[in-house]
């Protein structure tokens, strides 16, 4: 049952609060409808247990739009965590592992944990790499959005090789991505030598190193 609105309000005296918040003092019911109706909302009836009543005025369908959206997450605060199961074969073709990824992130936004599980038939038992590869592309699609993390990594259990993973908690840091390697830079090779200018001013010319005289000797010309 929603609260009294406009003439459904029967107290005798209300405590009236407007649509900023501020208290306009104890009215009655019929007075505090003309206020309401004179600013175009509604006199709501919020705490009819409170000596006298608390009304306010509002706009009813904002009120309930309100009222609803708390109790929706009040709801998803209180609904416990469910365990989906998702089967794969050890071969399963890209499309189909790309379908059954996307159900395993819906899954984990919506707060379930997901136990992915790989089938396996005697024959390719012999084979477990090919699961691992199918788990590891979901492993790195679900790091990647952000949504889970991993519980229990891949391991076997008969003739099944299960992985169990857990949404991603509130706050919780994302998995770092791999640092970039530093680009080369062509430019950041040797230095060139400065260009000196003539004082003729011819074109500017690079200064030719020359052979250092070793200390004690006297250079010759040839």
């Amino acid at each position: 049952m929603g609260p009294r609105v406009n003439e459904r309000i029967r107290a005798r005296e209300i405590r009236v609060i407007d649509e900023t918040g501020g208290q306009l003092g104890i009215l009655t019911p019929r007075e505090a409808l003309d206020i309401a109706r004179e600013r175009g909302l509604d006199l709501i009836e919020v705490a009819p247990n409170a000596q006298p009543p608390v009304c306010r005025i509002m706009d009813y369908g904002k009120y309930k739009y309100e009222q609803g959206k708390r109790e929706r997450e009040a709801a998803k605060k209180q609904r416990q965590s469910e365990m989906k199961g998702i089967s794969l074969r050890p071969v399963t073709d890209d499309h189909d592992l790309e379908i059954k990824t996307k159900n395993i992130l819906r899954f984990l936004s919506d707060g379930d944990k997901v136990k992915v599980t790989v089938k396996f038939k005697s024959r390719e038992l012999s084979h477990p790499e090919f699961a691992q590869a199918a788990l590891e592309k979901i492993m790195v699609s679900v790091q990647e959005a952000g949504t889970g993390v991993v519980e229990r990594p891949a391991m076997m259990e008969g003739k099944q090789m299960i992985m169990i993973l857990a949404p991603q908690r509130e706050g919780a840091p994302k998995k770092p991505s791999a640092p970039k390697a530093p680009k080369s830079d062509e430019n950041s090779k040797a230095t060139a030598a400065p260009e000196t200018t003539s004082k003729n001013g011819d074109a500017p010319t690079t200064p030719v190193p020359t052979a250092a005289t070793p200390q004690g000797e006297v250079a010759t010309a040839g």
